[in-house]
Formats: C-alpha cells, sequence, structure tokens
C-alpha cells in the first residue's frame, strides 16, 4: 500500500483509488483458541467476527465493535463495546442527527446585501453590509448573483465601505484541539459565518490553487487560484520541468502559500486545494470583484462592520436545505460542515454561535437517542479533534433510534453506499466492498486520522434483516486496518438467522487509500 503524506503534494488530474487485488494473507484470522467447537457451531458469526478481530495488526491496539438487530435493539455481537474510543469521523453521526432535529432538515443559510444609505440616481452613498449566517455553499457564482440583483438595481458606485459582517457566529476560527499542522489544509479550514466554497463539494473556507506549466522548460510556472482572489499572497517558487512534482504549503498563521517544485513542461498541469487565514475577508473580496465585474465601483474599499438593525436588504441568497446539504456533508466527510452545524445549533437554541454553546446542545439533544452522554467525550463537530471519545455501544444506540426520526430515509441515503462508483452516491466508500453483498447495501459513515478507524452504520443480512453496526479502531501502528471493518460488513451482509456454518472466507478487494486522513480529503475518492 502506498504512503500518504500529510504535505500538499499536487497530482496531475485526478487521483485515482487503486485496486490492488485480492487479499490473501487476511481474509479471516485463526479462530481464537480458548472458543470450544460447540461454541463455534452454536454462534458462527461471533466465531467469525471474532476470527477477524484476531488480526496481527489490532495486536496492542483497540477494538470496539456492536452489532444490533435495528427493528428491536437486540445486540447480536459486542466486543468491548463500551469501551471509549476516538470516533474520527464517525462524530459526524452525531452532528448530523442532532442537527436536524434541532435545525430541522427545511433549514437554510440566509446571505444578505443591506444598506443604511441614501440613493442618488447610480449612487449609493453609504456603506453596503455583506452579511453570512454560516453558508458553507457559497461559491463565487452566488457573490456574482448577490452583486448582479444590486446593479439591476441600478446601482454603479457604492460611495461608501463594503463591510463584512461575520457576527452570526464567534470569531474563534479553529475547532477545540485542532493539529497545528493540519491549518494549510482545506479540511481544516477556518470557520466563519461568511466564507467562500471554491468548488461543488463545498469545501468553505479555502481555495484551489492551479499549477500549469510556462512556455519552455525552466521557466517558472503558472499559478492562478479559483475562486479568483486577492485574501491570499502566492509565492511561486515552481518551475517548468519533466515531472509533476509540486508543493502547495500555506505558511502557519499566514496568508502566504508557496507553490514549490516543477510540473511537466506540456501537460495539464495540476490542483491542490489550500486553507485560506481569513474567510471573512476572503467572502468580502470576491464579492467586491464580482461588483466589479457587474460595473459597480467601491470607493471606499473593505473593512468589518455590524449591520444596523434598520438597514434595507438590496440582495440575498438562499442556500439549499439542509437535508440536501447532507449529501456533500456525510458522503465527502466535509468537516466545515459539521463545525458550521455545531455554531448554528448554539445560535438556534441560545444566541451564541460558538462550539461550547453548540456542543451543549449536542449533549443534551443526545440523550433522547438513548445516548449515555456521561460516556462520551465531545469536542467538536466533525471528529477532527483527538479528544472526542465515544463507545461503539453508543454510537450503535443513536444508529437505532435514529430510524424513528422523520428525517431518517433523507439522512440514510446520504450517508456513503459501499460500492456505489459515483462519489456523491459511494462518497468515501465509492471503492469498497465492490463486487459483494455489501456493496450497494452497506451504509455507514468512515473515519479516519493517524491510528484511528471507524465504520458505522446500517446493512440488510441474507435474510433482509435490517443490522446496525459500529465498528471503532484505535491505537493501530500499522496502515489503516478498514479491510478489517469491511470484512465485517461484508460477513454481516452474508449472516442468516439459519446459517449452521462459518463462513471461512471472506473475499473482498484491498483498496488504496490514505492512511491518517478521509480519502476525500486529499481528494482521492
Amino acid at each position: 500500500m502506498a504512503t500518504w503524506t500529510r504535505t500538499l503534494a499536487v497530482t496531475a488530474g485526478a487521483t485515482a483509488l487503486v485496486v490492488t487485488g485480492n487479499v490473501a494473507s487476511h481474509l479471516l484470522a485463526a479462530e481464537p483458541e480458548a472458543a470450544p467447537p460447540d461454541a463455534l457451531a452454536a454462534d458462527p458469526l461471533a466465531a467469525d467476527l471474532d476470527a477477524i478481530l484476531d488480526d496481527p495488526r489490532l495486536d496492542g491496539g483497540q477494538a470496539s465493535v456492536v452489532v444490533r438487530d435495528a427493528a428491536t435493539g437486540e445486540t447480536l455481537y459486542e466486543h468491548d463495546g463500551d469501551q471509549r474510543l476516538m470516533p474520527a469521523s464517525n462524530e459526524k453521526l452525531l452532528t448530523s442527527a442532532v442537527a436536524l432535529d434541532v435545525l430541522g432538515p427545511d433549514h437554510t443559510f440566509a446571505t444578505t446585501v443591506a444598506t443604511a444609505g441614501q440613493r442618488t440616481g447610480p449612487i449609493l452613498r453609504g456603506d453596503v453590509y455583506l452579511r453570512g449566517t454560516g453558508d458553507p455553499t457559497l461559491l463565487a457564482s452566488d457573490y456574482a448573483d448577490l452583486a448582479a440583483q444590486l446593479a439591476a438595481d441600478g446601482v454603479r458606485v457604492v460611495s461608501g465601505r463594503v463591510l463584512a459582517d461575520d457576527t452570526w457566529f464567534d470569531d474563534v476560527r479553529l475547532g477545540n484541539d485542532w493539529m497545528w499542522d493540519d491549518e494549510a489544509y482545506y479540511y481544516a479550514a477556518p470557520v466563519s459565518a461568511l466564507t467562500v466554497a471554491p468548488d461543488t463539494d463545498y469545501d468553505a473556507g479555502s481555495v484551489i490553487v492551479n499549477v500549469d506549466p510556462g512556455a519552455a522548460a525552466g521557466a517558472p510556472a503558472v499559478v492562478t487560484l479559483t475562486p479568483h482572489t486577492d485574501a491570499v499572497t502566492i509565492v511561486n517558487e515552481a518551475t517548468t520541468g519533466t515531472r509533476n512534482a509540486v508543493s502547495v504549503e500555506r505558511e502557519h498563521g499566514t496568508g502566504r502559500i508557496v507553490v514549490s517544485g516543477t510540473v511537466a513542461a506540456g501537460g495539464s498541469g495540476a490542483s491542490e486545494w489550500a486553507s485560506v487565514e481569513e474567510p471573512t475577508d476572503y467572502a468580502a473580496d470576491v464579492f467586491v470583484k464580482a461588483l466589479a465585474a457587474e460595473g459597480v465601483r467601491v470607493t471606499g474599499g473593505i473593512g468589518r462592520g455590524v449591520t444596523p438593525s434598520g438597514a434595507t436588504v438590496v440582495a440575498e441568497h438562499e442556500s439549499m436545505p439542509l437535508s440536501e446539504l447532507m449529501v456533500p456533508f456525510l458522503k465527502l466527510s466535509n468537516n466545515g460542515h459539521a463545525e458550521v452545524l455545531i455554531k448554528a445549533m448554539g445560535r438556534e437554541v441560545s444566541g451564541a454561535g460558538t462550539w461550547s454553546a453548540g456542543l451543549a446542545v449536542l449533549r443534551a439533544e443526545l440523550a433522547d437517542y438513548g445516548v449515555d452522554t456521561a460516556t462520551v467525550a465531545n469536542r467538536d463537530g466533525s471528529g477532527l479533534s483527538r479528544r472526542n471519545l465515544i463507545p461503539a455501544a453508543e454510537l450503535a444506540d443513536l444508529l437505532v433510534a435514529a430510524q424513528d426520526r422523520p428525517w431518517f430515509d433523507a439522512w440514510y441515503e446520504a450517508l456513503p453506499i459501499a460500492g456505489a462508483s459515483d462519489r456523491m452516491v459511494g462518497g468515501t466508500l465509492r471503492s469498497r466492498m465492490a463486487g459483494t453483498s455489501a456493496a450497494g447495501n452497506v451504509h455507514a459513515k468512515t473515519g479516519s486520522l493517524t491510528g484511528a478507524s471507524a465504520l458505522s452504520g446500517y446493512v440488510d443480512d441474507a435474510d433482509g434483516r435490517r443490522l446496525v453496526f459500529s465498528i471503532v479502531f484505535n491505537d493501530h501502528l500499522s496502515s489503516k486496518p478498514s479491510d478489517l471493518e469491511d470484512r465485517i460488513a461484508v460477513r454481516l451482509a452474508l449472516h442468516s438467522e439459519t446459517e449452521a456454518a462459518r463462513v471461512t472466507s471472506v473475499d473482498i478487494t484491498a483498496v488504496e487509500l490514505p492512511d491518517d486522513v478521509e480519502c476525500s480529503w486529499v481528494k482521492a475518492c
């Protein structure tokens, strides 16, 4: 398996997941020595799952695994189910479910342009306020639409400033306990109530750095940004050479993005995503550029401000509903979406768009799912913090209880689906369990951090009975043991109440994935 590093290494074109062939060496580990033959015969499912977990890669590590009947909640299998472990992105199961309860599936995020100034023909005399409420899906084209609305009203000059109003949330940009060396990467982008997404994955708070070859070998590479913005400073040290070997790195604590290495002459170039330092200023800059494109000149520049209570709204944009946002959020394991939802819940319930207020709402609501919050630590909404802790049994509780919610069907479909090649269907499971009884069957959330891997969700067994499962691995020193999660899921898909013998071979293919992050975070799925 290839080694994935946490540098912003650029590859040409889309990165493909590589199927490396049948995994012959880890189909099922040896049976536990202490299990008597009659016990194995009595519960072949338990024996098979025990054998999968008896893998040397888990020696010295921790595994928490629970399988339940989805309809009754009956536990069919448990291995250290009460062990508190780091869930990685399985934390998003909690955040997404509670957000649908608190905010509602029809919740939208509004972005407005307002002014308290006066019109004199084509001149708007006064400041213009660009106000956000956390929409993580705002594209440059949406800011262009806001600008077009203002221009369509006949405004040609703003005799004042464009003031960015991000006060719907607080100004704490980075989540609790996030690692400083993640700061440059778009999966750890700063959170603001006013931001920009560069693409329809809705990677809010990031830019796409495009690196193309120059006119000839040895010439400087050509670096552009999507969207175009002056909110970051590009330091271009890259040259045109014989191969793509480009690094894109935002310097810690600054808005400087350094591009170095080489890009292949005559090639198609390469692209990488990088976080911006200050998403609010980024949004204001993109909006002012959109105004200029519409022939609207701003004389006073850009600043920050709070929209006056009596201001008149002159342009507005409303996001997709939360039920639709669940698709890119959960399929692609988008961290920024999770953190926006945490702050939005805090704002909704207590009037404070903060992590602390939102996490308090999360914990209060989890009790309605039967989750014992005394056994759970919640530090953020995405799972990027390494101080989140939850037992697999509590994740299973949530999955069982969620089935009774009115929004469950949409949430279930928003989860990644095993072996579904369309990335907005399969998501982070699009190349896993393909060609097995789990393909198109398993709907589950992945989770990946260094030393942590998880998979929790739903599978229909061979009898058509729906099962809930939660698998959380921690403290492994090997490459990510996601193939063990897949074997468990496939074995559950094969399960039948009438089975009398063990399944001694669960044949899956190995997939090349990054070891320490979700595959979607490096655009590998």
